[in-house]
């Protein structure tokens, strides 16, 4: 079982940059893939980023391919969500994840069973 609380969120201008942080329970978090998604007012939860279990492997959708940097520190059991040049395109609400089975490593959000309350990323232009 993980229990997932994002942290980070606010509102920021066009341009700016965030910093979403994600804090686990649990003994084996540093046996889960964790992911980041987000979802936009009227819109399907989308895929954003994903990092394995080691951290060794790291997987962006197109939208945050050079702008977004996902990390973790398995020995604080966080997962991280740096974001860069935010536009108006990224206001949401994120939400770190991690998939139901251990060391399995998914970009599909129907395998992610656990998933923390969600941050909301406001950017004004």
């Amino acid at each position: 079982q993980v229990q997932l609380v994002e942290s980070g969120g606010g509102l920021v201008q066009a341009g700016g940059s965030l910093r979403l942080s994600c804090a686990a329970s649990g003994r084996t978090f540093s046996m889960y893939t964790m992911g980041w998604f987000r979802q936009a007012p009227g819109k399907e939860r989308e895929f954003v980023a994903v990092i394995s279990w080691s951290g060794g492997r790291t997987s962006y959708a197109d939208s945050g391919e050079g702008r977004f940097t996902i990390s973790r520190d398995n020995a604080k059991n966080t997962v991280s969500l740096q974001m860069n040049s935010l536009n108006a395109e990224d206001t949401a609400v994120y939400y770190c994840a991690a998939p139901g089975t251990k060391y399995y490593y998914t970009l599909d959000l129907n395998k992610y069973n656990y998933w923390g309350q969600g941050t909301q990323v406001t950017v004004s232009s």
